[in-house]
């Protein structure tokens, strides 16, 4: 009887850390872990590239790295190759480092907000979208159509959600098919 309980035991353990670790999706191909800063995940991605380049060209590493709670719209390398050719380029110049920062803090939000409080509090609203404020400050709307969750920066330019509620030790990353563009 005892072994019976000792294997029941190992086992129930072996399904809760496989439900722990299946708790965020894998990103880019490769897991995505909790206890992990949102740059310790990020260079990790496949997809992300682009971005983690970025984030040190811009000297943001300390920053994303810090305690937060951060909430962070992850454009994919797709999204960042869908700008106008050289916008990359150009950016990731040293003196342009400046345009970069406010780009980059273009796509995070202080606090640590789920994909469903942000589609609830769009939900909820007047004219169905939840507006707020990056942290570069620069306004940001979320908008629910069809289900999912769509971010517009302040020219109107819509990025869909498509990984959402990725959670990190300091808050979480929500993977986006666009850039935010700040005005």
């Amino acid at each position: 009887m005892n072994t019976i309980k000792k294997i029941t035991f190992a086992t129930a353990l072996t399904t809760l850390a496989g439900m722990a670790m299946a708790a965020n999706p894998m990103v880019g191909g490769a897991p995505m872990y909790e206890q992990k800063t949102i740059v310790e995940n990020a260079v990790n991605s496949a997809d992300h590239t682009t971005l983690v380049a970025a984030v040190k060209a811009a000297d943001l590493v300390d920053t994303l790295n810090s305690a937060g709670p951060f909430t962070v719209f992850a454009p994919v390398n797709d999204a960042f190759a869908a700008l106008p050719e050289g916008t990359v380029e150009t950016l990731l110049k040293p003196e342009n480092k400046a345009m970069l920062q406010k780009v980059l803090t273009a796509h995070v939000v202080a606090g640590d907000w789920s994909a469903a409080e942000i589609a609830e509090a769009a939900r909820n609203s007047t004219d169905g979208f939840y507006h707020f404020n990056a942290v570069s400050g620069d306004a940001l709307s979320a908008q629910v159509k069809g289900g999912d969750v769509y971010i517009y920066d302040e020219s109107g330019n819509a990025s869909k959600v498509t990984i959402a509620d990725v959670d990190q030790s300091n808050g979480v990353i929500h993977v986006v098919n666009g850039v935010l563009v700040p005005k």
